[in-house]
């Protein structure tokens, strides 16, 4: 019985520790290549083509982006909607500062790493116990 607990124990520690690394990983990847962006007032155009954001960038040079259907659900019956622009880039926004994927690595790499800490704390116990 206890050499099966200290080998299932021990695989949720790898696992665990080594999720942790890989999300944490593709974490940074995701930071270093998502560039910086930049707030701006956009103004939204609803036109039969498609929902348009308008917007001057930091050197004052006007932007056009258009915009996927679910952003331009979120911006139905607004005509101004605070808006991140990517710097050094022409026709790219969108609603948030991050990326939205950031939330879901972040708490996948925190997941991961809870379950290799109590692991291994579990199998630390279970060596004391047993003695």
């Amino acid at each position: 019985m206890t050499t099966t607990l200290d080998a299932v124990l021990e695989a949720f520690g790898w696992a665990g520790f080594g999720g942790a690394a890989a999300f944490g990983l593709a974490l940074v990847v995701l930071w270093a290549t998502d560039g910086t962006w930049l707030p701006a007032e956009g103004l939204v155009d609803h036109e039969p083509d498609g929902t348009w954001v308008r917007w001057f960038d930091d050197e004052g040079e006007a932007n056009s982006a258009r915009v996927d259907g679910h952003t331009a659900a979120l911006l139905g019956g607004h005509d101004r909607a605070d808006i991140w622009f990517r710097h050094g880039w022409r026709g790219r926004m969108r609603l948030t500062r991050r990326p939205p994927m950031r939330r879901l690595l972040a708490g996948l790499a925190l997941g991961f790493l809870a379950l290799g800490v109590v692991s291994t704390a579990a199998s630390w116990v279970v060596l004391f116990v047993r003695g």
